[in-house]
C-alpha cells in the first residue's frame, strides 16, 4: 500500500462514547472515501465483530483497534492499538481492568457538578451511554449542553470538565508498558494518538518517547483531527528521531460534535513510513 492512502485510523462508536454505531461508521467512512478504516473504542473492543462485519459489507478494508488509557507522569495519554487479535485474552483481560473504574469515578463527577449547580448529571450522563462499563466525559458534555447549561460540548469541557475545573475527577488508568504490551502481544501495533493534546514540557514528551518506545511502541498519530499543520509538522520529526512509523486517523465521535469528519484528513506529511506498511497481513 502506498504511503498517501485516504486511511481513517481513530474513531468512536456507541461501544464507547461516539454516538453513531458501528455499521453507521462503516457507511459512512465508504462514503467518505476512506480507503481502510479501523474502529478505536475507548478501553474496548466489544464492537470490533460488528465493524468487520459492516466493512465487509460495503467493501472497506479493516484493521482491528482501540484506544487506551493510560497514566503517564499524572496525565492521561491515549495509545491506539491496531492490528491485533481481538480474541487475545491478555489484551481482552487488560483492557476490561481499565474501564473498571469508570462507574465510580462518574459518580465522583456527578457529585462535584451538583455542587456547581448543575444537580442529576450522572443520570443524565447513562442517558447518552451505550455501553455502561463506558460512561466517560462526553456522556456528561451531551447532558449539561441538553440542560442549557452550555451552548455546546468544546463549552463544557472548558468550563466543567478540563483538568482543575469544577467536574474534573482524575483517575488512574492503565501503565504505558503494560498496554504496549497487550498490543504488541497479540500482534498489533501501538500508536500514541493526538500527541499534541498533552501538553507536556519538553522534557516529560521525550521521556514519553522514548519510554514508548522502549516498552516496544511504533507508532505516532502525525495526522489527526486535533493537530494543526504545524503539529503534524512537529510530530513528523518525532517519527523520524524515533524512528517510528505515522498513523493517521480523525478521532470521529460525532457528526454535531466532532469538527473533523471521518476521512477528511489532510496527507501524511512526505517520506514518512506509514503504519499500514507494517500492518498489510492484518488487514481484513
Amino acid at each position: 500500500m502506498t504511503q498517501q492512502l485516504n486511511a481513517d485510523l481513530h474513531c468512536h462508536s456507541v461501544v464507547s462514547d461516539g454516538t453513531l454505531t458501528p455499521e453507521e461508521l462503516a457507511s459512512r467512512a465508504k462514503a467518505n472515501g476512506v480507503a481502510l478504516w479501523a474502529l478505536t473504542d475507548h478501553d474496548e473492543i466489544g464492537g470490533q465483530a460488528r465493524a468487520l462485519a459492516a466493512a465487509r459489507a460495503v467493501g472497506l478494508p479493516y484493521l482491528t483497534g482501540t484506544e487506551v488509557s493510560v497514566t503517564f507522569a499524572n496525565v492521561t495519554v491515549h495509545i491506539v492499538g491496531l492490528g491485533f487479535d481481538p480474541t487475545d485474552p491478555a489484551i481482552e483481560r487488560g483492557l476490561r481492568e481499565t474501564r473498571g473504574g469508570r462507574e465510580e469515578r462518574a459518580r465522583q463527577m456527578g457529585a462535584e457538578l451538583a455542587r456547581v449547580g448543575i444537580p442529576d448529571a450522572f443520570e443524565g450522563a447513562m442517558k447518552y451511554v451505550g455501553n455502561p462499563d463506558l460512561i466517560s466525559r462526553s456522556h456528561f458534555a451531551r447532558y449539561i449542553v441538553e440542560s442549557g447549561h452550555c451552548p455546546d460540548t468544546n463549552a463544557v469541557f472548558r468550563k466543567y470538565l478540563a483538568e482543575g475545573k469544577p467536574g474534573f475527577v482524575p483517575h488512574r488508568w492503565a501503565s504505558l508498558g503494560d498496554t504496549v504490551r497487550w498490543i504488541t502481544g497479540a500482534g498489533g501495533v501501538a500508536v500514541i494518538a493526538h500527541p499534541a493534546r498533552y501538553k507536556f514540557t519538553a522534557n516529560e514528551e521525550f521521556a514519553l518517547f522514548n519510554e514508548f518506545k522502549t516498552h516496544g511502541g511504533r507508532g505516532v498519530e502525525v495526522v489527526t483531527g486535533a493537530h494543526s499543520q504545524a503539529d503534524a509538522v512537529k510530530y513528523a520529526e518525532f517519527c523520524r528521531e524515533f524512528d517510528l512509523v505515522a498513523s493517521r486517523g480523525s478521532d470521529f465521535h460525532s457528526p454535531d460534535e466532532s469538527h473533523t469528519d471521518l476521512g477528511k484528513l489532510p496527507e501524511l506529511p512526505a517520506g514518512l513510513t506509514p503504519v499500514w506498511s507494517l500492518l498489510e497481513s492484518r488487514i481484513q
